[in-house]
């Protein structure tokens, strides 16, 4: 590949974007040779920097808040890429699963998995509290897995 490595920086929770923004403004500031970031949603308090040294780094992000530690050893491409490819949004949604809606017209409510089309990356729900159980389609994203039940009402 190239002379470069994998280096993991470690953050506050929650503050890995700023830390991410931050050390691309002083990589490009002061000429530091940070060639990429990356902050997976599934690695709380982590901040991935693609860098030839873990020096560069740790220059980089002195004096940047939340910015903790650069943890020692270095990972290579091969081991972080699987963060490059976004897992699709019905991956653990089952037919028969109860989940709660959390985003639309009808955020809040609780239904019953009908049916999951995974190309759309959509399901198609009943609510439990509609007077008719009227099937409801919604982006796979807009819901939260409460219950993998698979019984039927």
């Amino acid at each position: 590949m190239s002379d470069t490595s994998i280096y993991v920086v470690k953050t506050t929770a929650n503050q890995e974007r700023s830390v991410a923004n931050l050390i691309a403004q002083i990589a490009r500031k002061d000429g530091y040779d940070i060639r990429s970031l990356l902050v997976p949603d599934v690695l709380k308090g982590y901040v991935l920097v693609e860098s030839p040294a873990p020096e560069i780094i740790e220059q980089a992000i002195q004096g940047i808040p939340h910015a903790r530690t650069v943890i020692k050893g270095s990972s290579t491409f091969d081991e972080v890429e699987h963060f490059l490819t976004p897992r699709p949004a019905v991956v653990g949604i089952d037919e028969g699963a109860i989940v709660e809606l959390i985003s639309g017209p009808f955020k809040g409510e609780m239904a019953r998995v009908k049916r999951v089309d995974a190309a759309k990356e959509e399901i198609t729900v009943e609510l439990f509290e509609a007077m008719v159980p009227i099937p409801v389609t919604v982006r796979a994203d807009h819901v939260r897995v409460l219950s993998k039940d698979e019984v039927q009402r």
